[in-house]
């Protein structure tokens, strides 16, 4: 995924640099690179963010309540598709 926003980045400094003015190439750096690449790669990142939050963001002691909690209501019982 980097590699692709490295290059990304690349194409856009190229064409910022044929800009006419210094003005046309920091606009066109920053809305035609900087802007999109950094939603893209805030969106792409967000299952690996959520990930990150579900596993530690919970001490141990919290985990071990939530699946006792998971096992009265279940019976320990996982279910036919599991």
């Amino acid at each position: 995924m980097y590699i692709v926003a490295i290059g990304w980045l690349w194409v856009v400094l190229m064409m910022a640099l044929t800009e006419s003015s210094l003005t046309a190439g920091l606009l066109t750096f920053f809305f035609y690179g900087l802007a999109p690449l950094a939603l893209f790669l805030w969106l792409a990142g967000t299952p690996a963010r959520r990930r990150a939050a579900i596993r530690g963001g919970r001490s141990s002691s919290d985990r071990q309540a939530l699946d006792q909690s998971v096992r009265k209501t279940h019976g320990g019982d996982a279910g036919a598709d599991q």
